[in-house]
């Protein structure tokens, strides 16, 4: 499946986002390419699994092409083999608010203590709800992302 990707992402200040959860997935995840201009993710989520490319981000880091195949769980792991350093591990939270879907990423491993949620738009100017436990918005900054995630973790900021 192809299309464009318009989404805004967020730094989570509470907790209080997984009381308003109505899903929670266990998602690992590695990078086959994480050049500048593509990143080629793969990704195990609960019983599914998927080979994802995602172009380099517009000006405004809120848009860019995605295109995504589903695998199986087997494919996936023996491409997770080939993986670049470092496989990511989170829990993905679905939390609706009004008439969108936040997905809240709570970061494990090398990343633990990083919450990120993201929203996907229809377009860039589009309005939404901002939820209490929304903090800054990181939209477009790179190290926020998760192929860089993997190369330079969040434990490793500080």
């Amino acid at each position: 499946m192809e299309h464009l990707e318009i989404e805004r992402k967020f730094l989570v200040n509470s907790i209080d986002f997984k009381k308003e959860a109505s899903k929670k997935e266990h998602i690992i995840q590695g990078f086959l390419n994480t050049h500048p201009e593509r990143t080629v993710r793969v990704r195990v989520k609960g019983d599914k699994a998927f080979l994802t490319v995602k172009g380099k981000s517009n000006d405004t880091g809120t848009t860019r092409f995605e295109w995504e195949t589903k695998i199986s769980v087997a494919e996936a792991k023996n491409l997770i083999d080939l993986c670049e350093p470092t496989i990511l591990e989170k829990y993905r939270y679905l939390v609706s608010v009004d008439k969108h879907t936040f997905e809240v990423d709570e970061f494990l491993g090398e990343n633990t203590g990083l919450v990120i949620a993201e929203i996907e738009l229809s377009h860039e100017e589009e309005k939404f709800i901002k939820p209490n436990w929304v903090g800054k918005e990181v939209t477009g900054q790179i190290e926020y992302y998760n192929s860089q995630l993997a190369k330079k973790p969040f434990n490793q900021w500080i």
